[in-house]
């Protein structure tokens, strides 16, 4: 018997698009609930155009980020701007557990689809509406995406040399993990709250707070002691060494954090760094952070000399904390702790054929999780979602088309 999916039974009238709102819709579908994406043909998900594209060629159905993103979802076209499109969401969202959107505020009202009129169609709806700062204050307008929000919250200041402009993380980090993991969180307290008392919830996300919920030490050093905490690299407050290493080869490198005494004794030990083993000063960590530009040379010095995956595990059979800096080749193809854990699933997509998907972080016991199936086709599920979903005949559907409506 084919194992429950967590989330059966649970329909999401997915609005979201770009980054953090398709990645929130996108871990309710990958545990089973039925992601209806509502696109249109005329105002196209950004992602559907987003680099990398399959064998370099471009073309709305060939985005990776657009798939990874998407996981598991249907899709429909409805062109929103039209009285018959609204109407058509409308029917939709009678349907529907959930609604979601991470548009500036405003938008979604435009359309007649704020929540006081979703309410009006169904009065238990969880509704959720992630915009950068949230539906009130004086910034509650303010158009935003990862690299903003990063910046608003300290982020971008923090990332970097302590002599060199704020360096960021390299991608819109805000999106990928701290924004879409509380947003459906909220979604799936909403829905037990739902459950137990019959009451839907408005979910009103600014994306700027779960990111500044990253920055504990940061904000704790300011409000607790006035000082404000600045660019360190890979430097740990709490000592030394903390950082990276080059290996032996191009480009090779290691991650070594060894502040504890058991840590550095190990770390001494299996690169024979007598000198600084003979140091009894240096078992304190603050000695350590004191000299961690002469430790780090000679921790350097050391570690060229060897293979970084080798040495990954010389040092962890020695109680030290260390991993090699892998490339996205390496993660996919040689990650041996990523192989065994099923990690990465291939699934047939119609247009770009075989491709590599993260299956979730995380395992649950006697229950299937996906990714279900690849993202969909612009309008894959159109006809699908109308006759099935919204009870409409074949004659009705092929008006809507005609009239482009359903584009």
């Amino acid at each position: 018997m084919m194992a429950m999916k967590p989330l059966s039974g649970v329909r999401v009238a997915d609005f979201t698009w770009i980054g953090a709102g398709s990645f929130t819709t996108k871990l309710l579908a990958d545990f089973g609930a039925d992601v209806i994406k509502i696109e249109s043909a005329t105002r196209l998900d950004t992602l559907r155009d987003g680099a990398p594209f399959k064998d370099g060629i471009r073309g709305v159905n060939r985005s990776g980020y657009f798939a990874d993103r998407n996981t598991s979802k249907r899709s429909i076209t409805i062109d929103m701007k039209q009285p018959e499109g609204q109407a058509l969401a409308r029917k939709l969202i009678a349907r529907s557990d959930v609604v979601a959107n991470n548009f500036t505020p405003g938008t979604m009202e435009k359309f007649g689809l704020g929540y006081e009129a979703v309410r009006t169609i169904r009065d238990d709806i969880v509704y959720v509406s992630m915009s950068m700062q949230g539906s009130s204050g004086p910034e509650y307008k303010y158009l935003g995406y990862g690299l903003t929000i990063g910046a608003l919250t300290s982020m971008q200041y923090l990332s970097g040399q302590l002599d060199r402009e704020p360096a960021g993380t390299g991608t819109n980090f805000p999106d990928h993990i701290p924004n879409p993991c509380h947003a459906a969180f909220a979604i799936l307290a909403a829905l037990r709250h739902r459950r137990r008392t019959g009451q839907g919830q408005y979910i009103d996300i600014a994306q700027t707070e779960p990111t500044i919920s990253l920055l504990g030490p940061a904000v704790m050093q300011w409000t607790a002691n006035g000082d404000v905490t600045e660019r360190r690299g890979n430097q740990h407050v709490a000592g030394a060494p903390h950082g990276v290493y080059p290996c032996a080869g191009e480009d090779r490198w290691i991650a070594i954090s060894a502040i504890a005494p058991p840590a550095w004794r190990g770390l001494v030990q299996v690169l024979g760094l007598s000198r600084l083993a003979d140091d009894a000063r240096l078992l304190h960590a603050d000695a350590r952070w004191e000299r961690r530009h002469e430790i780090g040379e000679a921790i350097a010095d050391a570690t060229r000399s060897w293979d970084a995956d080798k040495l990954m595990e010389a040092l962890q059979a020695a109680g030290v904390a260390a991993g090699v800096v892998r490339d996205a080749a390496a993660i996919v193809t040689r990650d041996p702790q990523l192989q065994a854990r099923h990690h990465w699933v291939r699934l047939q997509h119609p247009e770009m054929g075989e491709s590599v998907y993260n299956a979730p972080a995380f395992r649950m016991s006697g229950v299937e999780v996906g990714p279900y199936s690849p993202a969909p086709l612009l309008g894959q599920h159109t006809e699908e979602v109308c006759q099935d979903v919204l009870g409409m005949t074949k004659d009705e559907i092929s008006a809507l088309i005609e009239a482009e409506i359903l584009r």
